[in-house]
């Protein structure tokens, strides 16, 4: 994807995106990855007078976006719309039976879909959807594989269905644990990212959007 003049780059997502923004501050970008992306393309392109904005709300799921859609994002009438969501819909029913079925998983590509439909229809924006992820430390993460796999594989199939950009992060975030250390990227909950965790999804990130 190639960043266009007076491109405007919304974030939105969970935890993982919030990072700590206040929310009282129009562009605060929090303290992650969205921060270093922001910081890089404004750094290499000042030309281009770009505008990076941060939506992310900690404990969020696929609904909860669908739910702000209208003032978080397409208010602010973005081109360019990056989303990251998943884990929370894993993570809250954990010790459900619900966790890897498919009643929860058909909401939730129906959730994301309608999401993906009015970005489509009511803005101009191109996308960039980035799948959740989880690494095995603490190793009770290993039970969460049957229920996230699945969404991550309908977050593969909607972008391709939509035409958007789409950014793996599962496996090269678990590629790199393996070689170095699970707590390096995630510390101790195999979700929330240290600065390097942040500083891998950044460089992932902008290997796709130039």
């Amino acid at each position: 994807m190639k960043l266009l003049q007076n491109d405007k780059i919304l974030f939105y997502g969970d935890s993982i995106t919030d990072v700590g923004r206040n929310r009282d501050e129009y562009g605060n970008l929090g303290q992650g990855y969205a921060l270093m992306i922001a910081g890089k393309l404004q750094a290499k392109y000042p030309e281009l007078n770009l505008t990076c904005l941060n939506r992310g709300i900690g404990g969020d799921k696929i609904a909860d976006l669908k739910n702000r859609l209208d003032e978080d994002c397409i208010a602010l009438e973005p081109t360019i719309v990056s989303i990251l969501i998943g884990i929370n819909d894993t993570w809250h029913i954990e010790n459900s039976p619900a966790l890897g079925s498919k009643e929860v998983m058909v909401q939730f590509e129906q959730d994301y879909r309608e999401v993906l439909k009015r970005i489509k229809e009511e803005t101009t924006a191109r996308i960039v959807l980035m799948e959740p992820y989880v690494l095995p430390y603490p190793e009770d993460r290993t039970k969460w594989r049957v229920d996230l796999d699945q969404r991550i594989q309908i977050i593969r199939k909607l972008a391709k269905e939509f035409q958007t950009e789409f950014i793996a992060l599962d496996g090269p975030l678990n590629a790199y644990g393996i070689k170095h250390s699970f707590q390096y990227l995630t510390g101790e909950d195999g979700v929330h990212p240290t600065v390097a965790g942040h500083g891998l999804i950044a460089e992932k990130w902008l290997e796709i959007v130039e």
